[in-house]
């Protein structure tokens, strides 16, 4: 044992990611597009490996958890080939490391520089979802950061097969040892939340109540959110057809994901004419529909809504209906009950829309679009960190943007403040 590292498991863990994070910041961009471009080769040379472990996965799943998580947790030749793909993708974005942000003249002969830089250490705890594993390492290596991955028990031969592919490519390749590394312990999430001095950020990535714990114990700060509650509002100027197919893709299409609605709200006097179409597609395609009390007296199929209905996360096949009396009372409805992830209005009045975007509190707003667009993949960010409802550094569907900060660099010539008594001998002049 390294006598230079501590002796406890999680914390040695957690100072070999810095030393290694250290070492990332020197690795030219050439060398992690190699890499990169390694890593999905290996995973399309190991594709019956990985499969094979999968399958021990699936088995202990299947009769432990709810079809939806074994859903995300199921992998085959397809999503292999996008995991593959999703490197490449990384691969080709731009450097984001050493990018010149702003650059100011002091004064004569002493410049300040912001430059783009990586933030250092990433913990990276999720659920059910074995692809996380080759996203975020991507990511991580393009943006010059260690990451520690720890992922759950559900999905732990696939974890571990991945990243085994992964890092060896990675080091093979001139990468550094350690630049990622996998805890698989219960204890290792609680223990590793503790080293603040060694880790920058957690991304929590799975269901509201790991991030909700994460976020309620971490010393460390958490990049994330808690709930995926999306609403989206149907305005009286909105073309019926439009509503009902967006209506449907956003909770049809895939319900058991974070962008997926859980409240649906519609103006007063569309109710007659819209709704209708909209609740009959909803029930053919499974929806358990529940409505306020002036839905459930108009259609009594729905069943009534309670107050917490319209503050829960379904991940599933049940949506929550109400009437609102106009644009001022869906906003308000939104800002009141949303968890600010993804809202969305559907409307033909483009001054209706551009108020909306304005005044709902929400990391994305979509207009005339369903809120399932709320993904890093579908922002072109080549893959996604996760998404954030926090209002720090990143917002939204995170990317690579999410694991870079900056740092200011001045260069000068012998320049002492003790010269500068006079606050007009700074010229503060912008050259970029």
């Amino acid at each position: 044992m390294d006598a230079a590292l501590p002796s406890n498991a999680y914390e040695r863990v957690a100072a070999q990611a810095r030393a290694s994070s250290l070492g990332m910041q020197a690795i030219p961009h050439s060398l992690r597009s190699r890499s990169l471009e390694a890593m999905a080769a290996a995973l399309r040379a190991h594709q019956d490996r990985i499969l094979a472990e999968n399958a021990r996965d699936l088995a202990e799943a299947e009769a432990a958890l709810p079809p939806s998580l074994v859903k995300r947790l199921r992998l085959d030749a397809a999503k292999i080939e996008q995991m593959a793909a999703g490197l490449e993708s990384v691969q080709s974005l731009p450097d984001p490391v050493g990018c010149i942000q702003e650059k100011l003249e002091l004064a004569p002969g002493l410049i300040l520089t912001r430059v783009s830089c990586p933030l250092g250490v990433i913990a990276i705890i999720f659920e059910s979802r074995p692809d996380v594993v080759p996203q975020i390492m991507g990511l991580c290596v393009q943006s010059c950061n260690s990451v520690i991955f720890k992922g759950g028990t559900e999905a732990k031969h696939s974890n571990r097969v991945l990243y085994d592919i992964l890092y060896q490519a990675g080091v093979e390749s001139g990468l550094p040892e350690n630049f990622a590394q996998l805890a698989d312990s219960r204890e290792a999430v609680a223990a590793l939340l503790q080293y603040d001095q060694y880790i920058d950020l957690v991304i929590p990535r799975g269901g509201n109540a790991l991030v909700r714990s994460i976020m309620d114990i971490s010393r460390i700060p958490v990049l994330g959110h808690a709930d995926g509650i999306c609403s989206m509002y149907i305005h009286a100027e909105a073309d019926p057809r439009l509503a009902l197919a967006l209506v449907h893709d956003a909770k049809v299409q895939y319900p058991a994901v974070c962008n997926a609605i859980e409240n649906l709200l519609i103006d007063r006097s569309a109710v007659k004419d819209m709704l209708p179409p909209i609740i009959a597609d909803l029930a053919n395609s499974g929806v358990r529909l529940l409505g306020d009390s002036e839905l459930v007296a108009l259609f009594p199929g729905l069943e009534p809504a309670s107050e917490e209905d319209w503050e829960c996360e379904y991940n599933d096949l049940i949506l929550s209906i109400a009437v609102v009396g106009g644009i001022d009372e869906a906003i308000r409805f939104i800002n009141a009950h949303g968890s600010g992830h993804t809202d969305a209005i559907v409307t033909a009045n483009e001054e209706t829309a551009g108020e909306f975007a304005l005044r709902v509190d929400s990391s994305s707003v979509m207009i005339n679009a369903s809120t399932r667009f709320s993904d890093g993949f579908r922002y072109g960010k080549g893959a996604e960190i996760g998404i954030s409802t926090n209002k720090i550094h990143a917002r939204g569907p995170v990317g690579m943007e999410g694991l870079i900060i900056y740092k200011y660099i001045v260069q000068g010539a012998g320049h002492c403040v003790a010269d500068f008594t006079d606050a007009k001998a700074f010229t503060h002049r912008r050259l970029i």
